[in-house]
């Protein structure tokens, strides 16, 4: 079987490879077994439920929350030979009507449909007549009701098996997933039952993590764009009128294909956006998080956050709609104390229990550590997700490096400070008692009589606060999620107290970051005018099929498909099947105008 499943990806996707976890996975679904794959985005979700599609002989339904992603997901389906269509509200009562047809007459391998629509009392008989081999749960994480991606649907899928009275495995995949996530999944969507769980780990190797403190941030975001060579990207904002303000900024300074996208707009507004966006290699949207799970372009080259977001989590799905194709990307945060205080605010404000409101403050203190990182970025981001690695030489940090100073003696007041009041009390208690704050805590629990009292006069509350974050960045103390947010010294953190180990910090509380240039990586362009003038051609070609089609440029081919035509520069059709997503069927449709294309350049 497993030469079957590498047959189909060479000869239906053209790829030579499975990435980590999708064979596993795949196996795991062929052989009937319900699984929760957990990997982030850009490693290949979707492949894992497409291929087991193809080997089994029924219906594949995918369970997807963006109706507006599924008619490029049928479409780029179709343009591998793969009879894909999906049924939702947007569609007209005939093009729906048409769907049903097919359903009914099994001509479908795959249908892609919303679970308000599933759940539908006329779809679930629709499908009683139907063989349903495989169904396939995208996002699944909306099942949370903890969630900032919560949807109310999402509580009843696990229905629909027993309703449709079939044992075809569940697949489940989301890019996030933490432990009460993860059981909130097992419970609502496989009634309890235990599926193999798979996780592919986090780490998102090709992404360039930067941040700068803010100074002048609309000149910081128009800056980083310049470096960018004019390809597509996302600036993520607070506000909606912020993205509309950085929209006109960034038009003003000569850029066209620029539109703001939040809540707010009207639904054309919103559809013009994300059609300029898909369709276009070098649109730049400036938008709230609504702007989120409904993007499936795989080409974007940058993400920037004109403000910091709101916990560490939204921060790594943000981020991670850059680079999806696996080619080099670009991440740029812009923050500063305004934000802090912003997203405190937000999450304070909320009409949620308090146990909800100390996990948010949790995540959010997480993301601020990141900001204040001392060590490789990567260590810092993947360490709240219990992954370690080695420093990742992609991003700014291990790249330019940061200027530190010895804070050995600053970190001993602290560590002493929270040993002398047992480990039991959050950050801002500790830092009262640093700077002899005789606060109404500070009396009851009689710790102006401690000896660290008053002794961090020589730093304000804030530079107390941000060697907090550092020292907890750099694995020194942690923070009790379960006991209100109280500090504890971990092993290393106990060497610092008794001076066996040293602690640095930086030299100032905010250190811009310098101008680093990341390293050229395995798959780039070649240098060469002749490469460089194969990759416009085939680049030109493909806009002008994706406009015929009306499908969006990626769905003809990939970037990483042009990169590497234009550097082998194949002259046969058969030398076409050697070409990274180059399958049967779009050899087939464009490999005789892509082969005329090198040949005549060349």
């Amino acid at each position: 079987m497993t030469n079957q499943f590498k047959d189909i990806l060479k000869n239906t996707f053209g790829f030579d490879e499975y990435l980590p976890y999708q064979e596993k996975i795949i196996s795991s679904v062929f052989n009937k077994k319900d699984v929760l794959a957990i990997m982030p985005t850009g490693s290949g979700k979707s492949l894992t439920y497409q291929v087991p599609a193809m080997l089994f002989d029924g219906l594949t339904l995918v369970v997807s929350p963006m109706i507006s992603l599924m008619k490029d997901q049928s479409d780029a389906l179709n343009e591998l030979g793969i009879r894909a269509r999906s049924l939702n509200s947007s569609y007209s009562l005939s093009e729906n009507s048409q769907t049903i047809n097919l359903i009914k007459n099994n001509h479908l391998k795959i249908l892609f449909v919303a679970p308000e629509r599933l759940l539908q009392t006329e779809t679930l008989n629709l499908l009683k007549k139907t063989k349903v081999s495989f169904i396939a749960i995208d996002e699944a994480h909306c099942v949370s009701q903890w969630g900032h991606d919560f949807r109310e649907e999402y509580l009843k899928l696990g229905e629909v098996r027993p309703e449709l009275k079939i044992n075809a495995p569940i697949l489940s995949l989301t890019a996030t997933a933490d432990n009460r996530t993860k059981k909130e999944i097992v419970d609502k969507i496989y009634l309890s039952k235990s599926p193999v769980i798979i996780e592919s780990g986090y780490d998102r190797p090709n992404l360039f993590l930067s941040f700068v403190p803010k100074n002048n941030a609309k000149n910081q975001v128009l800056s980083f764009i310049e470096q960018q060579e004019n390809n597509s990207g996302i600036i993520y904002c607070s506000s909606r009128k912020k993205t509309e303000d950085l929209a006109k900024f960034i038009k003003s300074n000569g850029y066209k294909n620029v539109l703001p996208y939040h809540a707010g707009l009207s639904a054309m507004e919103r559809s013009d956006a994300h059609e300029l966006f898909k369709n276009n290699d070098d649109a730049i949207i400036t938008a709230t998080i609504a702007f989120g799970m409904g993007i499936d372009k795989p080409n974007v080259r940058f993400v920037c956050h004109l403000d910091m977001p709101s916990n560490i989590e939204s921060y790594y799905q943000e981020i991670g709609r850059a680079g999806r194709d696996g080619l080099p990307a670009k991440t740029l945060t812009i923050y500063g104390m305004d934000d802090i205080m912003l997203r405190s605010e937000q999450i304070q404000s909320k009409e949620s229990n308090e146990e909800q409101k100390r996990l948010e403050f949790q995540r959010l203190g997480a993301l601020i550590s990141l900001c204040d990182a001392t060590r490789c970025r990567r260590q810092v981001l993947l360490n709240y997700f219990n992954e370690q690695i080695e420093e990742c030489n992609n991003c700014d940090i291990c790249l330019d490096g940061i200027d530190l100073i010895d804070g050995t003696e600053d970190a001993q007041k602290i560590l002493s400070a929270i040993k002398r009041t047992g480990e039991r009390f959050g950050s801002n208690h500790i830092i009262n008692i640093l700077i002899g704050k005789e606060t109404d805590n500070i009396i009851k629990f009689a710790h102006d009589k401690l000896k660290t009292f008053g002794v961090g006069e020589n730093h304000n509350a804030i530079q107390w606060r941000s060697i907090i974050r550092q020292m907890y960045s750099a694995g020194y103390i942690n923070i009790e999620i379960e006991k209100y947010g109280a500090l504890k010294i971990t092993v290393t953190g106990n060497e610092i107290l008794y001076g066996k180990r040293n602690f640095s910090k930086r030299s100032q509380d905010v250190v811009a970051p310098k101008k680093t240039k990341v390293q050229k990586q395995e798959i780039s362009l070649n240098e060469d005018s002749e490469s460089i003038i194969i990759s416009n051609l085939l680049k030109k070609y493909r806009t002008g099929k994706s406009k015929e089609k009306n499908v969006p440029p990626y769905v003809i081919y990939a970037d990483r498909t042009v990169i590497e035509l234009a550097n082998h520069k194949p002259n046969l059709i058969e030398n076409l099947f050697n070409i990274y997503g180059l399958g049967k069927s779009k050899i087939e449709e464009y490999g005789e105008d892509i082969i005329k294309i090198i040949t005549e350049k060349k």
